[in-house]
């Protein structure tokens, strides 16, 4: 096992996992919620270096992965209106719609651009040939990204930009796990909470893991040391029966986290009463929309019209829907491994991806396509 043999801190990574095996009293099956930690899992080798003792499952926190084929259809719509110029993370470009993909609409003469950034935005609608354009921002992502995006709104109104529009697609960390807890069909003992959203969020939001659920509850960064020290913390409090919310990347993740950034979404974003995931479907107060004094900038309002005939036809089951083999859904709820779906590697592959978490790099697919050999 050397896939960590040239890593800055190999011996404390040794350390630790010699220590982790000796205190495992019986196989324990975490979750990481965050697709950023999957890739590290894979990369530096942490699934087979605890072999036996730690079974990791995959969660739903990668924000390119848990988007529904409806939304996907949706954005391609907006983007094939007139005059719209359609501005999108580069992962979302070739996520799998019904029919098509935003990468392949833009082949196909639509004005989609990748961006780096929200304010990558800005210089879009100040580009003088853009001023009668629509240009509307695929915005996705979970508490991480949401102040950026709000950070954007306000340039936008401190500017009097009146062409910017906001797709939004943000959602929460919370609802999703407190949906698969509440399935009851699963055996997870503990969950590495993301520690970028943490940053952000602070601990409180992981409250009902360890009161509720009565499960092990670490706030982790995403270096291999960092995801071992959360491991052991998670796997004593499984030894001595205390559930509770642990920070075990306090150098960046403080207990009541970013208050400025929260302040901030709170000011342009509410919880909506439902959003649609995929693998899960519906799952109550788990997005966010913009506020009604902001409807302005709202694209689903702007195109009201379009989307409500997409929807209808996404209920009648003509649009929206995922390919029966894919097991992204699952993988996202911990209930399958990629190497568990019959497309994996096969059809399904990072140059002709078939579901979502075959495309980002936090997606569990991806992560275990470019480290299969391991």
């Amino acid at each position: 096992m050397q896939l960590y043999s040239d890593f800055k801190m190999k011996d404390d990574i040794s350390r630790l996992a010699s220590i982790i095996s000796a205190e495992v009293e019986k196989p324990v099956n975490i979750m990481e919620i965050c697709g950023g930690h999957t890739y590290s899992i894979m990369k530096y080798g942490l699934n087979i270096l605890l072999k036996d003792k730690i079974n990791f499952l995959h969660g739903p926190g990668c924000p390119v992965c848990v988007m529904p084929v409806k939304r996907i259809d949706e954005a391609i719509a907006i983007a094939d209106s007139p005059g719209v110029i359609l501005a999108a993370y580069g992962d979302m470009m070739r996520v799998p719609g019904t029919d098509s993909s935003l990468i392949k609409e833009r082949a196909k003469g639509n004005d989609i651009r990748m961006i780096y950034s929200p304010l990558d935005v800005i210089k879009i609608a100040e580009d003088k040939n853009n001023k009668d354009k629509k240009i509307v921002f695929f915005a996705i992502g979970f508490e991480t990204t949401t102040p950026m995006t709000a950070a954007l709104l306000e340039e936008v109104i401190a500017k009097r930009i009146n062409n910017v529009f906001i797709y939004a697609n943000h959602v929460l960390v919370p609802p999703p796990v407190n949906a698969i807890l509440d399935s009851g069909d699963n055996l997870i003992d503990g969950f590495i909470c993301p520690g970028h959203v943490s940053v952000i969020t602070g601990s409180d939001i992981y409250f009902d893991i360890p009161h509720k659920y009565h499960k092990a509850a670490v706030i982790a960064g995403f270096e291999p040391y960092d995801i071992l020290s959360g491991t052991l913390l998670m796997v004593r409090q499984i030894n001595e029966g205390r559930p509770a919310v642990e920070i075990a990347y306090k150098r960046a993740v403080k207990e009541d986290g970013n208050k400025k950034a929260q302040d901030l979404v709170n000011k342009y974003f509410t919880v909506r009463d439902e959003f649609e995931w995929r693998g899960f479907g519906n799952i109550p107060k788990s997005g966010l929309r913009l506020r009604d004094e902001f409807k302005s900038f709202d694209a689903e309002i702007l195109f009201k019209d379009k989307l409500k005939e997409l929807r209808l036809k996404s209920g009648a089951g003509q649009t929206g829907k995922e390919n029966a083999l894919c097991k992204c859904g699952e993988i996202l709820k911990g209930k399958s491994k990629p190497d568990g779906c019959p497309l994996f590697g096969k059809v399904c592959n990072p140059e002709n991806p078939v579901g979502a978490c075959m495309v980002s790099f936090e997606g569990a697919c991806a992560a275990y396509y470019k480290y299969r050999d391991f």
